[in-house]
């Protein structure tokens, strides 16, 4: 006979971490909405449409947002300030904040858009929005990881998500073939990122980031070259969510194929997120190695500005044109991630908030010049769109000339605060770059704007479907998208103030 001694005491020797239920209320209802939507579509899925879905996924984005405000009030106040939660894993600072707002609002806009659209496209059902409210879920928890692990995790959260909605639209195999290139590739960088943090804990004996960057303050490594190679992996991995140069090969592609709101999410709550987590890591933990990683981020700029400038003048189908101009635009961005310093993180915070609401309402509409075009977004679709929709394609030209940086826009801002910023830590070569490559992409958007307002097609059996379908009805609720994207982008590019003190106010925090 055997016998299992159990210690009396054995339950006051398990540790559980504190944690703070109301640090992760935005995170709990996403997730929670998500998993009630699948359990409500299952038991009824004949009674609900496609519209309740939508409606029941912005409230749920909203109703997060809404509890995320206390957690701000919180944080600015001085008295008590940024916290951490989950054993030190979550972090609640203004950042982590600032980030988790603009994923929400991202969330609500694609949810009006996909809700007038996906139908449209061959997707429907409740999985999209599920899969929508998940992804936005890891995006969350990337803005706020305190651990690699914790970032790790959601990464994993934002990307599997995103590889499904790309692949959606059974009904077209450049979807499957997008959805399959996103998975490929990003597994791959997975796997680079996952090495990388191994590789980093044996150099530092932690995957936190407040232990790693105090052990890397405090201590002279004799022999680096572990930490390096894990910074360099790390580096790839997380450049291959931000899509830049080389590591954005699957950009064009997957946003060609994929569905038209679903590319608008990718390019602005993905992208916010990947550069959330850039921020976390190197900015938040490696600052001490900027000497290592900076030059490296140097090159990643200029090549992301100069190959997804000149890429995207070559272009004919238009969804490739604004892949090869998001990729560009992250370029931008690392200009100011380069500096290494307060301003430069401000001027990414600015850059991820205005560049999301204008690349949500040019994918808008893509979507509904697609729609008019029978599905095709080539170039020569967009002829005579001012004489046959003219408000459609003034507004069309607000984001163009604001992606373009034109003054009396928020995109002249955010180039000219991230240009200020390498300017002020010396990286004079890259802001010379930077505003050289601005002259290109204000051409390719040209190319568009001339399509629009100057060439008109004279055939008749193409000028009499376009009249047909130029009397198709836009949605009020993608007609609210255009109406919030265009606003801001016009009211705050006037205006940068309020934008500018809140970036202030978010630094991150360890």
């Amino acid at each position: 006979m055997f016998s299992l001694a159990i210690a009396p005491n054995f339950a006051s020797t398990i540790v559980t971490p504190d944690i703070a239920w109301v640090a992760l209320l935005p995170l709990l209802i996403l997730s929670g909405a998500a998993i009630l939507l699948l359990t409500i579509a299952s038991i009824a899925p004949k009674d609900l449409s496609s519209s309740a879905f939508a409606l029941f996924t912005g409230i749920s984005a909203l109703a997060s947002a809404i509890s995320a405000i206390p957690l701000w009030t919180r944080v600015q106040d001085a008295e008590r300030g940024p916290f951490n939660t989950i054993a030190g894993g979550f972090s609640v600072d203004g950042f982590s904040l600032l980030i988790t707002f603009l994923i929400l609002i991202s969330v609500i806009l694609v949810t009006c858009l996909a809700s007038a659209y996906l139908s449209d496209e061959g997707v429907a059902g409740p999985e999209p929005y599920a899969l929508i409210l998940l992804s936005a879920t890891g995006g969350i928890i990337i803005a706020g990881a305190s651990d690699l692990i914790v970032l790790f995790l959601g990464i994993e959260v934002l990307s599997i998500a995103a590889y499904v909605l790309a692949a959606l639209d059974m009904r077209r195999v450049q979807s499957q073939e997008a959805g399959m290139k996103y998975f490929v590739l990003g597994a791959f960088a997975s796997g680079f990122l996952l090495y990388g943090i191994a590789l980093i804990y044996g150099a530092t004996g932690s995957t936190s980031l407040s232990a790693i960057r105090e052990f890397l303050d405090s201590a002279e490594l004799t022999n680096d070259a572990l930490l390096l190679t894990g910074i360099a992996m790390v580096l790839i991995g997380l450049g291959f969510k931000v899509a830049t140069v080389p590591f954005h090969f699957w950009t064009p592609d997957v946003y060609q194929g994929s569905p038209t709101p679903f590319v608008a999410y990718m390019a602005s709550a993905v992208k916010a997120a990947g550069f959330a987590a850039l921020i976390r890591v190197f900015y938040g933990a490696l600052l001490s190695y900027q000497t290592d990683w900076k030059p490296i981020i140097y090159g990643l700029a200029i090549a992301t500005l100069v190959v997804g400038s000149l890429m995207a003048i070559v272009q004919t189908d238009v969804k490739r044109l604004l892949a090869y101009s998001s990729i560009s635009h992250a370029g931008y961005i690392l200009v100011g991630f380069q500096s290494g310093s307060n301003d430069g993180v401000t001027s990414v915070s600015f850059y991820l908030i205005t560049y999301a609401f204008m690349v949500l309402g040019s994918f808008t509409i893509v979507s509904i010049v697609g729609r008019l075009s029978g599905g095709k977004t080539n170039l020569q679709d967009f002829e005579g769109l001012a004489s046959r929709r003219p408000i459609l394609a003034a507004v069309f030209t607000v984001f163009l000339l604001g992606q373009a940086g034109i003054p009396l826009t928020t995109g002249f801002f955010a180039k000219f605060y991230v240009i200020e910023a390498a300017i002020e830590a010396r990286s004079f070569g890259l802001a010379v770059t930077a505003m050289v490559t601005a002259v290109i992409a204000a051409f390719l958007y040209l190319k568009i704007l001339v399509r629009m307002w100057l060439d008109d097609n004279d055939e008749s059996d193409r000028m009499s479907m376009r009249q047909a379908r130029a009397n198709i009805p836009i949605p009020f609720q993608v007609g609210f998208v255009l109406l919030i994207s265009g606003g801001f982008t016009l009211f705050f590019g006037i205006w940068p103030e309020p934008i500018v003190e809140l970036v202030r106010e978010a630094l991150p925090i360890l």
